[in-house]
This record gives structure tokens, C-alpha cells and sequence, in this order.
């Protein structure tokens, strides 16, 4: 009786391990096939060739070499029942890719609310920079920085006396502590601070664009233009326009209406009263108006230049639109990797602490959840990702 509840025991295990292993092989098929059409949809869609969208290819990217570089291997671990029956440098190079990788996507992230607080912050000085060369800077240090975070692992670091051959994992506690710290617990709160400025800044400035709509919405265009209807048409309206008083009639008026002083005998005085400059002989002059200022320059300076007004669009038209998803991918990504790095570095700082194997599993897969997330994501929340998903999905089918 023993030796069967024994086996049949063993039996539940390896159909527990079978069906685990199902769901891995089905996750890793999911980010293979949701990274790809991110991929593709930004490459060969221009309406999706925004700065911010170069991120999130970027962030594809690694989630694309995950799934096909640490993953399986993962699986393939889980299937022997958590032994590592390969060589220990296949297991340091795993590693490697695996804090990479991790890394490479949160400072993509990062990276993504650097460029939007640029964005909001000085947008003239931004978009003078096109081509996306400052996102494409961006995107490399994010890569470099990543690879130099992962690169002790190759360097011997992981190679320590007495390691166990059958198992594979990190084996210096230190650097387990630098990677969570470089990896994770650092640049979170930076990404969220930076991400809070962001959106102040922008609810800012929408709210200072609407009141300058509204305000100027009323107005009349100051300077010279055709007269109001006057209420009394029997009246002449003076050459300055209905704002001037009428003219009394035993009075001579100069062209600027009552208010101007009367012109001195013997001195000459410019259209506008002795104020105004006198006009220079041979020039012509232009019609006067208030404060004696030339008609064009009024207009000019009431009307903000159409180049900064097109600056000013770049950044409320489909940049704005791609930044509603950002909060949503950031939040996503903490709920997915905050548990994982926790116990990583739990375990870590407190050797004596007992942490359940299917527990570190657990958190471990909970982590690479997000990876086959992101494209739903894009998907549910962004319009242009979802309209170009569905003309990839009809050309595949």
C-alpha cells in the first residue's frame, strides 16, 4: 500500500509538472506571436512610426529575445524537475540574458518617461531635434546600460567554489542585491516621478490653452479693419475707427479724433498728434492707430506665430494619444515584477529565510506574464494599434 500511494503520488507530480510546462510552452507561444505583430505593425505602419512608439519596439524587442532566448530553457529546467542538466556556462550565459533582458525593459520604460517629460516640459527645443535622434540615443543607453548591468555574470562572477552543478541560478548574494537595485528598486521610483511631472505639467498646460481659447474667443481683432455698424448712421465715423469720439461739429478735428492735442501753428505734426513721431519726407505712411503703433505689428503680436501654434499640435495630437497607454503598460509591468524582485531579493538578504520553492516559481512566471501582456495592452487601450493588428491579422488569415 505504501508503494503505491508513493507512485501514485509521483504520478500526480509529474502530471502537475506536465501541465505546467503546458501552460509555459502556450505563454511562450503568446509573447512570440503578440511581440511579433508589434513588431511588424511598427515597422511597416508609418501612422505608428511615432518617438514614443520606437520605445515600445524596443520594449518588444526584448520581450521577443526573451521568449526565445531564456524561456525555453526555463521550461526545459521545469521539465526535469527543476534540475539543470546542462553545462554551468549555458546556465551563466542563461542568466545573463535573463537580468539583461529584465533590465533592458525597464529602462525602456524609463526611458519612455525621460522622453515625455522632454516633450512636456520644453517642447519647442524638442521638436527642433526630428528624426528621432534623441529616441534613438535614448534607446541605445538603455541597451548599454542593460548589457553592463548583466555583463558580471559572464565575467566569472556566477562561478563560485562549491556551486552545485544541477541547479542554475545566481550564486553571489551581492550581485543578486546590485541587479534588484540596478534592475528595479532604483529606477521605479525615478520612471513614476518623472511620469507624475509628465502629466502635471501637461493638465498644466491644457488648462492654460483652454483659457486662452476661451479669452480670446470674444475679442475683436485689434488694429485697422472695416467699422462696426454705428448705432447712429447720421453720424461720421473719424478715420481711427468706432472707437473714437465723434467729432463735435464747431471744431476742427485732426485725424485721431478729440482726444489728440491740437496741432501748434508753425510746427509740423505727424498723422497722430504732436505725440507721434513726425513722418519722414518721402516715405509713406500708415494709417494711425492706438498707441501709434503700425496695424501689422498689432496683428503680430496678437496672433501667436503659426510655427510655434504646429509645435504646439505635435504634442497634443497622436503623441498625446500614444502616452494614454504608457500608464497603463508601467502599471502592468509593476504588478507583474514587484512580487518577483521582492522575494528575489528577500532571499537574498535573509539566508535563513525559508521561501517554498513553488513560491520563487510562481513569482518567477508571474514576471514573464508580462511580456505576453504588452500587446494586449496596445491593443485594448490605442486605436491605431488596434486598427493596424486587424489589417495584419486579415493579411495572415
Amino acid at each position: 500500500m505504501g508503494n503505491r500511494s508513493a507512485a501514485d503520488a509521483g504520478g500526480l507530480r509529474r502530471g502537475a509538472g506536465r501541465a505546467r510546462a503546458r501552460g509555459r510552452v502556450l505563454l511562450i507561444g503568446a509573447v512570440l506571436a503578440g511581440n511579433s505583430l508589434v513588431c511588424v505593425s511598427v515597422a511597416s505602419e508609418r501612422a505608428l512610426q511615432t518617438p514614443t512608439n520606437y520605445f515600445i519596439l524596443s520594449l518588444a524587442a526584448a520581450d521577443l529575445l526573451l521568449a526565445l532566448l531564456v524561456l525555453p530553457l526555463f521550461v526545459y529546467s521545469e521539465v526535469q524537475g527543476g534540475a539543470w542538466l546542462l553545462s554551468p556556462g549555458l546556465c551563466d550565459a542563461l542568466m545573463a540574458m535573463d537580468v539583461m533582458l529584465c533590465t533592458a525593459s525597464i529602462f525602456n520604460l524609463c526611458a519612455i518617461s525621460v522622453d515625455r517629460f522632454v516633450a512636456v516640459a520644453v517642447p519647442l527645443s524638442y521638436n527642433r531635434q526630428g528624426g528621432g535622434r534623441r529616441q534613438l540615443l535614448l534607446i541605445g543607453a538603455t541597451w548599454l546600460l542593460s548589457a553592463a548591468v548583466a555583463a558580471p555574470v559572464l565575467c566569472g562572477l556566477n562561478d563560485v567554489r562549491g556551486r552545485d552543478p544541477a541547479v542554475c541560478r545566481l550564486e553571489d548574494r551581492d550581485y543578486v542585491v546590485y541587479s534588484s537595485l540596478c534592475s528595479f528598486f532604483l529606477p521605479c521610483p525615478l520612471m513614476l516621478l518623472l511620469y507624475w511631472a509628465t502629466f502635471r505639467g501637461l493638465r498644466r498646460w491644457e488648462v492654460a490653452r483652454r483659457a486662452k481659447l476661451h479669452g480670446r474667443a470674444p475679442r475683436r481683432p485689434s488694429g485697422p479693419g472695416p467699422p462696426a455698424p454705428s448705432p447712429t448712421p447720421s453720424l461720421p465715423q473719424g478715420p481711427c475707427g468706432p472707437d473714437c469720439q465723434s467729432p463735435t461739429p464747431s471744431l476742427p478735428q485732426g485725424p485721431c479724433g478729440p482726444d489728440c492735442q491740437s496741432p501748434t501753428p508753425g510746427l509740423p505734426q505727424g498723422s497722430c498728434g504732436p505725440d507721434c513721431q513726425s513722418p519722414t519726407p518721402g516715405l509713406p505712411q500708415e494709417p494711425c492707430a492706438p498707441d501709434c503703433r503700425c496695424p501689422d505689428s498689432i496683428s503680430a503680436a496678437a496672433t501667436p506665430p503659426q510655427s510655434r501654434r504646429k509645435r504646439r499640435a505635435k504634442i497634443t495630437g497622436r503623441e498625446r494619444k500614444a502616452m494614454r497607454v504608457l500608464p497603463v503598460v508601467v502599471g502592468a509591468f509593476l504588478l507583474c515584477w514587484t512580487p518577483f524582485f521582492v522575494v528575489h531579493i528577500t532571499r537574498a538578504l535573509c539566508p535563513a529565510c525559508s521561501v517554498p520553492p513553488r513560491l520563487v516559481s510562481a513569482v518567477t512566471w508571474l514576471g514573464y506574464v508580462n511580456s505576453a501582456l504588452n500587446p494586449v495592452i496596445y491593443t485594448v487601450f490605442n486605436a491605431e494599434f488596434r486598427n493596424v493588428f486587424r489589417k495584419a491579422l486579415r493579411a495572415c488569415c
